[in-house]
């Protein structure tokens, strides 16, 4: 009987925890938008990945990888009169704020791509967070691969721009 009345408390208990989880559901720590990367042509070993994040409550882009090619966060940023692009360690997302990663400015340099990118595929990514309290956590976005415009190598991405490590 014991042992009974054990499991029943158990059990209650359990789904007593799985009720208030379900009613208390926590907001996104980031909500991801208009997410897509760059198309490649045969033997192009590098892209990039934008997109629109939104912390609710604040937080921090600390990473991001995928298994498609070594993923890293970067900035590009005018130096003179020679654009460059320099690789960042963290990227603060204020509170309610919309931070748009895109061409020619903060975007996801992806390189050494195992494959190439080819229009209307997916990117598998995973965006590495701190939230405001300190916590970590990871998102997993599909990004859809987009085709190359004409205005994309014009945005700082291919010529004239010098990658500094």
């Amino acid at each position: 009987m014991f042992g009974k009345l054990s499991r029943r408390a158990a059990l209650w208990a359990l789904a007593s925890t799985l009720a208030a989880g379900a009613v208390q559901a926590q907001p996104p720590v980031v909500q991801v938008q208009d997410a897509w990367a760059r198309a490649t042509v045969p033997g192009q070993g590098a892209s990039g990945a934008f997109m629109t994040l939104t912390a609710p409550q604040g937080a921090t882009l600390v990473g991001v990888s995928s298994p498609a090619a070594t993923a890293e966060l970067h900035e590009m940023a005018m130096d003179g009169n020679v654009m460059r692009m320099r690789p960042l360690a963290t990227l603060a997302l204020p509170p309610g704020q919309a931070v748009t990663l895109k061409p020619g400015g903060v975007h996801v340099m992806l390189l050494d791509l195992k494959a190439p990118l080819t229009a209307g595929a997916t990117l598998p990514l995973t965006l590495q967070l701190r939230d405001a309290q300190g916590a970590s956590s990871q998102l997993e976005v599909q990004v859809p691969v987009r085709a190359l415009g004409g205005s994309a190598m014009g945005q700082g991405m291919g010529h004239g721009a010098m990658h500094g490590r």
